[in-house]
């Protein structure tokens, strides 16, 4: 592929924290590479210094595609099947008891992740499970932390079958995200740490649990996708 060295961009931190392109990224890295080609091309025989003020805006621009779409390679965390890891990067914004009326049709906890559009954005599995249940829904593009978001906003509903009952994740689209990616197929079984999907530019994912289930994280405490450890069931 004509840019796969540009998609197969690898940051070394350390040993264990290694970053790559997420596939979901090469089509857009691709074509934004393309215009932002023709369009110095174009200043650069119209206007030279436009060219090198452009030029400068479109490298930062690049790189913070190349970053956004960034997918790091990572070790699962969780220590048993009970375990329920980060499925996202982010913030906590909620955590609260609510009547889930989708699926579930009970009183869960439900723990909210804020992803801006500086985090990672792929999504996880949190545990080992089965998918139950998945519906796509199409709807408004309100700010991700709005309360009316997880209920009106483009979202999936994902439940998963564990051992110790159902959990349901949700993603939910922000105010600049437009495009939502989930894998998940009624009937698969997945690992913890399995890429359950992927959403663009600034979004939040919400676990509902059972209300036995211990939280292990705090509002506002930034979490770490398959690395940090959000309940026990």
């Amino acid at each position: 592929m004509i840019f796969q060295q540009t998609f197969r961009f690898v940051l070394f931190y350390n040993k264990r924290f290694t970053m790559t392109i997420h596939k979901e990224g090469k089509e857009t890295l691709t074509y934004s590479f393309i215009f932002f080609c023709l369009i110095n091309l174009l200043l650069f025989y119209i206007h030279i210094g436009a060219f090198f003020t452009f030029l400068c805006i479109s490298v930062i621009l690049y790189l913070f595609l190349i970053s956004f779409f960034r997918k790091p390679s990572r070790i699962f965390e969780g220590k048993d099947n009970f375990q329920i890891m980060a499925p996202a990067d982010g913030k906590v914004v909620v955590i609260e008891e609510i009547f889930e009326e989708e699926f579930l049709k009970t009183t869960c906890k439900m723990v909210s992740v804020f992803m801006s559009p500086l985090n990672v954005h792929v999504n996880w599995y949190p545990c080992k499970s089965t998918v139950k249940h998945f519906k796509y829904h199409p709807g408004k593009y309100l700010v991700a932390w709005h309360p009316k978001s997880s209920t009106e906003n483009e979202r999936t509903t994902v439940v998963l079958q564990t051992e110790r009952g159902d959990i349901l994740l949700r993603q939910v689209a922000g105010a600049l995200a437009r495009r939502i990616v989930c894998y998940a197929n009624e009937g698969d079984v997945v690992n913890g740490g399995d890429e359950m999907g992927f959403i663009k530019f600034g979004s939040r994912v919400d676990i509902y649990l059972p209300l036995t289930a211990k939280i292990e994280v705090t509002l506002d405490q930034k979490v770490t996708g398959k690395e940090t450890l959000m309940a026990v069931l």
